[in-house]
C-alpha cells in the first residue's frame, strides 16, 4: 500500500511542484491538498495521513498556527514544513520544530529552483525518513517540557583535559533542549556540536539554548580558543574542526565543499580530533538520519584515541539513523535515552566546581 500525503500550500504552482515530487517515488501518493492551516486542520481531524508537507506563511491560518491547533488537541500527524520563511525565519523554524514539526527544507523562492534537483532530492529524503520513522505519537506529545533526568547527576573532578563532540541532525533542535539545559556550569570540558542546518540558523538555535541552559551555548566563530563549560555550534553551512593552538586548542571553521551533501559534516569534526591532544574523547550521537559520524569516530579508534560513545536509543529518536549506525558498528559505550544523555556525559567528563 502507498504511503498518503497531504501538502497544503497557498500557492497552487507550488503545490502542483510538490505533489510531482512526492509522487515520483512509486510508493507514495498525494491524497489531499489544502490551501491553508485551516483546511488542512478540517482534514486533519478527520482523517490521517503518512506525512504531510506544509507551507509557513498561509491565509486564514498559518502552518505554526496549525502545529499549534494539532499539538493543543493531540491529532497525530508528522509535519515537514517547506517554507521560504525557514531561510529568512529562523526562529519561526524554530518554533515550528518546537511545536512537533518533524523537520523542516527551505523552499526555493521561485518555480525555476523548485523544479531543480537539489530540492527534489531534499524533500524525498525528509519524507523517506519521515515514513521510515517509529510511529508517530500525539502532537501535544512530540515537544515534551525539558525532561528530567532519571536519576540525581553526582558529579566529579575528573582533572583531566577531555572534549565532548556532538553530532545530531533530524530531530537535533528538540532534543538538544533535553540535553543541553542539564549540563553543568561548570562541566570540566568545552563541547563540540554538529547540528544539521543551513546557513542562518544556528545563532538562532544557540541562542535559544543558551537561554535555557547553565552552561554557554554560542556559534562557534573561527580561530576561538576553547574554554571548558561552554558549548560551540558549528555554523550552518560552514564545517567545524578543532586544532592545536599555544594556549590549548581553537576553533578552525571552513567553507570547504559538503561532504555526503552535509555541511556542516560531524565526521569532518571528529577527524580533526585525530591530531589534537585531549586525554579523552567523548563523542555523543543523536537523532538524526544517515550515518554521519560513524566514519569520523570509527577513524579516531582506529588511531588508537581514548574515546567514549554514547548513542541515543531507538526509543527516543526521532530518527534512529545516525545513532544506529555508530551502535551497529560497535563503538558504542552506552546507549542511553535521550533524558540521561546529559548525565552520562557529566559523569564521564565532571566538573570544575562541586554542585
Amino acid at each position: 500500500m502507498k504511503k498518503n500525503f497531504l501538502v497544503v500550500d497557498d500557492s497552487a504552482l507550488m503545490r502542483r511542484v510538490i505533489c510531482d515530487i512526492i509522487q515520483s517515488d512509486e510508493r507514495f501518493s498525494v491524497e489531499d491538498i489544502a490551501r491553508d492551516g485551516q483546511q488542512a486542520y478540517e482534514l486533519l481531524k478527520v482523517k490521517k495521513y503518512d506525512a504531510v508537507v506544509a507551507d509557513i506563511n498561509m491565509p486564514r491560518m498559518t502552518g505554526l498556527e496549525l502545529l499549534e491547533v494539532l499539538q493543543k488537541e493531540g491529532i497525530r500527524a508528522k509535519v515537514i514544513i517547506a517554507s521560504t520563511l525557514t531561510k529568512d525565519g529562523a526562529k519561526e523554524t524554530l518554533r515550528a520544530l518546537e511545536l512537533g514539526a518533524f523537520d523542516f527544507l527551505t523552499k526555493p523562492g521561485n518555480f525555476i529552483e523548485a523544479k531543480g534537483a537539489d530540492f527534489k532530492e531534499a524533500l524525498l529524503r525528509t519524507i523517506r525518513a519521515a515514513v521510515d520513522s517509529s510511529p508517530d505519537i500525539p502532537a501535544k506529545m512530540a515537544v515534551p517540557s525539558i525532561l528530567k533526568p532519571r536519576e540525581p547527576i553526582i558529579p566529579r573532578r575528573s582533572g583531566g583535559n577531555k572534549i565532548v563532540a556532538v553530532a545530531c541532525s533530524t530531530g537535533g533542535p528538540k532534543s538538544l533542549q533535553n540535553v543541553l539545559p542539564f549540563l553543568p556550569e561548570s562541566l570540566d570540558a568545552p563541547v563540540l556540536l554538529v547540528q544539521h542546518m543551513p546557513a542562518g540558523f544556528t545563532a538562532t538555535l544557540a541562542g535559544r539554548l543558551n537561554d535555557l541552559s547553565r552552561i554557554r551555548v554560542k556559534e562557534a566563530e573561527d580561530n576561538e580558543e576553547l574554554v571548558k563549560g561552554c558549548v560551540y555550534i558549528a555554523p550552518g553551512g560552514k564545517h567545524l574542526t578543532c586544532v592545536k593552538s599555544p594556549g590549548g586548542h581553537k576553533i578552525a571553521i571552513s567553507d570547504a565543499s559538503p561532504r555526503n551533501a552535509l555541511k556542516p559534516c560531524a565526521d569532518i569534526m571528529y577527524e580533526s580530533l585525530l591530531n589534537c591532544t585531549f586525554d579523552e574523547i567523548i563523542c555523543v550521537v543523536l537523532t538524526g538520519m544517515g550515518s554521519d559520524g560513524t566514519a569520523g569516530i570509527s577513524c579516531l579508534s582506529e588511531a588508537g584515541k581514548k574515546i567514549y560513545v554514547i548513542a541515543q536509543d531507538e526509543a527516543s529518536s526521532v530518527v534512529y539513523g545516525m545513532p544506529r549506525s555508530i551502535t551497529e558498528k560497535g563503538l558504542v559505550d552506552k546507549v542511553a535515552v535521550l533524558s540521561a544523555v546529559a548525565e552520562e556525559i557529566t559523569r564521564n567528563v565532571g566538573c570544575t566546581e562541586w554542585m
